[in-house]
């Protein structure tokens, strides 16, 4: 969802960059090395959109763009690094497994964020009931109603998730 022009209002530019503080992460930890690389991309990144206020007055889409300045920060500190020889690298500083942990981490709040019927359809089917007839026999309501429950459910999650519609769950791994 494109957040508001931000306008004259100096009031509510440190409430509008605050709200883009999780999203930022997500595309941080998604791009940096470490969680730590992640914290200070995203901080960076949002230091800079403060750094110029002036100008986003003209900027329709704040989240966008702010995610197109946390990628070309990213690809700036990539040329600036030195390149190993990769038989020089060293092996990965954080387990891989903590990726998946923090996918699943904003999965579970995207769940949250969900009303309430439909984050407990996404329940009952994460849950291992997938049978429509069943899971609208649970929560007493017709089968198309669960259907389109369930289509809702996954649109926000995805978009929430920042996956393609009708991008597969294993993209976020």
């Amino acid at each position: 969802m494109p957040l508001p022009c931000i306008v004259a209002n100096a009031q509510s530019l440190p409430q509008t960059l605050a709200g883009l503080h999780p999203d930022l992460m997500r595309l941080a930890r998604r791009l940096a090395d470490s969680e730590t690389e992640a914290q200070d991309l995203a901080q960076e990144t949002l230091l800079r959109l403060w750094r110029h206020r002036i100008e986003m007055a003209a900027v329709e889409d704040l989240r966008a763009y702010a995610r197109a300045a946390m990628r070309n920060l990213y690809r700036q500190g990539l040329r600036r690094m030195p390149h190993l020889p990769l038989e020089d690298a060293e092996g990965p500083s954080v387990d891989p497994e903590v990726f998946g942990t923090l996918a699943l981490a904003d999965l579970r709040g995207a769940i949250h964020r969900l009303p309430a019927d439909q984050a407990r359809l996404i329940t009952l089917v994460m849950s291992g009931e997938t049978s429509p007839v069943a899971l609208a026999r649970h929560i007493g309501c017709g089968v198309n109603t669960v259907m389109s429950r369930l289509a809702r459910a996954r649109a926000q999650l995805r978009r929430d998730m920042d996956l393609a519609p009708g991008a597969p769950v294993a993209t976020l791994l």
